[in-house]
């Protein structure tokens, strides 16, 4: 008995060639979109902390304006003594001799009177949070050398921290907290016929330049130390 013989069945040819991957153009369309979702977000985040970092600038700026603006008030008790920019200028109430670093016994309690004040507003929680340091600026007029007159200029500001600092039988003598933070916060800075003003004695000034902390920076911690009790200054 023969055999039916049954037909043999051929895979067509669009079978054949059906792709079993996606073409490599999907496929780089695919990663395309990955890679424009992954840069919007990115570029939202960049935009997010760039918008916030400038809020807290803008913060910062209002916040020590605040400052100024307080111990503006505050020199308004005192006048010859005014702030410009970020500076306490004594202008003609503690101007210096010629070739001194001496100060009288009227210039030295202005500067017991003033910077008492000054302090109450650092010690405030902007003050705590924004005060990096104050620089006392003694500064010369032009005659001289230049280092001459920078030396010179040193000394002032190591005489106002005298003043401020050396025991006295003054009445207006610091407490020790107020020594205590003049310690920590002020430092001696010297400006030899730097900021010239219109005429010699106007140059021979004493400036209080207040430096502020920028975002995310802090002070150091305080040092543990106790306070000098020597009646003299060293420059004399």
């Amino acid at each position: 008995m023969l055999g039916i013989r049954l037909p043999v069945r051929h895979k067509s040819r669009d079978d054949a060639e059906k792709p079993f991957w996606i073409s490599f153009s999907d496929l780089m369309s695919a990663l395309m979109v990955l890679f424009l979702v992954a840069m919007t977000v990115a570029l939202l985040a960049v935009t997010h902390e760039t918008s916030k970092i400038e809020q807290e600038k803008v913060q910062r700026d209002k916040e020590i304006e605040q400052l100024l603006k307080r111990i503006r008030e505050v020199t308004k008790d005192f006048p010859g003594v005014a702030v410009r920019g970020r500076s306490v200028d004594f202008g003609p109430r503690a101007l210096f001799d010629t070739n001194s670093n001496k100060l009288t016994k009227e210039q030295s309690q202005l500067l017991r009177g003033v910077v008492p004040k000054v302090l109450e507003i650092i010690r405030d929680p902007l003050g705590e949070k924004w005060l990096k340091r104050v620089v006392v600026e003694g500064f010369a007029d032009q005659r001289g050398t230049y280092m001459h007159n920078l030396n010179l200029s040193i000394q002032r500001s190591e005489r106002v921290l005298c003043v401020l600092l050396v025991p006295s039988a003054d009445a207006t003598q610091l407490t020790d907290q107020d020594r205590l933070l003049i310690r920590e916060h002020f430092l001696v800075g010297g400006s030899s016929f730097n900021s010239l003003k219109e005429s010699l004695d106007e140059s021979r000034r004493i400036e209080l330049k207040l430096e502020f902390l920028d975002i995310g920076e802090h002070r150091s911690a305080p040092r543990d130390l106790p306070l000098d009790h020597d009646p003299r200054c060293p420059i004399d």
